[in-house]
């Protein structure tokens, strides 16, 4: 007998999730010191390549023009760049010699000194929006540490180099180079793809250093929070007056203004109380029990308008760990 079907009862089509929106798979949650749930979104393999892309474009072009500029230079000075057999020809094999040692670390200072830095993030990662962040262990955060940013980027060396110097040195010491280039591609595919066979997307690096890439889209600070007396400094429960100093809220940085944010939304009793703890321990003061919403309704507002002052002069404080 045929299923009888209702002709009144409209067909549901699934809706596709708005662009712009990241993907539940990309999304990580982390609990910050304060137990304040923080989401990331992993950054994409194609903005990861992107990036690695661009910074070996300016590296490139930071390399070829300051060989050009030195050239230029020793013609200036009247140095013969051709004669090896005077003092001064010997003397310029060896500076071409420091030259090359020197280019080779200056790769390797370009990821560490941009990824050490407050934005954790080389010129390619900023133009395409990503950053290196210290990797969740479980749900607990970390911050990014010096060990970990040293050991992703000399794992780079293996995973991308390598296969260069096997070329290298096959077709110097006439060796078979169709042989060592399909080694070096056979090499480099085994880390190319490695991020596509884990949930994180990790490369090798990440998985030592224990670090992973997020998407960190520059954004300006979002609309203020609408919060009530309190915010002007005034508590409403006890009458206080809550007036901090410029020490007091140079403690504190854009990071931590939008986990402020965040637990003053929710309005959760128990984040509230954890927070304004936080907070009090770290400036020195005492907010008493029962007034913490208006403690930190001043002190968010305070510290608003602290950073956006600071950014209308080109200072910028990204948390509590970078200056400004």
């Amino acid at each position: 007998m045929a299923r009888w079907r209702n002709p009144f009862r409209r067909k549901v089509q699934a809706q596709p999730a708005p662009r712009g929106l990241p993907d539940e798979r990309s999304r990580r949650i982390v609990i910050t010191p304060e137990g304040v749930p923080l989401p990331f979104t992993l950054a994409s393999r194609g903005s990861r390549a992107a990036a690695l892309f661009l910074d070996l474009v300016m590296i490139i072009g930071a390399i070829v023009g300051a060989t050009v500029i030195l050239v230029k230079l020793a013609g200036i000075v009247g140095i013969n760049l051709e004669s090896s057999a005077s003092p001064a020809g010997h003397a310029v094999q060896a500076l071409s010699v420091l030259w090359i040692i020197v280019l080779f670390l200056f790769r390797n200072a370009w990821f560490l000194f941009f990824e050490l830095g407050p934005r954790g993030a080389t010129p390619g990662k900023r133009i395409t929006g990503i950053r290196v962040a210290a990797r969740a262990r479980g749900t607990e955060g970390g911050r990014l540490t010096t060990e970990a940013v040293i050991a992703r980027n000399l794992v780079r060396d293996v995973e991308l180099f390598l296969p260069l110097l096997f070329i290298l040195v096959a077709s110097v010491e006439g060796g078979d180079v169709a042989m060592a280039s399909w080694a070096g591609l056979v090499w480099f595919l085994i880390f190319a793809l490695f991020p596509f066979f884990n949930r994180d997307r990790l490369r090798c690096g990440d998985l030592i250093a224990g670090t992973w890439v997020v998407e960190a889209p520059r954004r300006k600070l979002e609309q203020a929070l609408s919060v009530s007396d309190g915010a002007r400094g005034r508590s409403a429960e006890t009458g206080a007056n809550y007036r901090f100093s410029d020490a007091d809220l140079a403690v504190y940085g854009e990071y931590e203004l939008q986990v402020l944010e965040r637990v003053l939304r929710e309005g959760r009793a128990d984040a509230l109380r954890d927070v304004a703890q936080t907070i009090c321990g770290k400036i020195g003061w005492s907010a008493g029990a029962g007034d913490e919403l208006a403690f930190l309704e001043a002190y968010y507002a305070q510290l608003r308008a602290r950073l956006e002052t600071g950014m209308r002069f080109g200072r910028r404080k990204a948390d509590k760990h970078s200056g400004g």
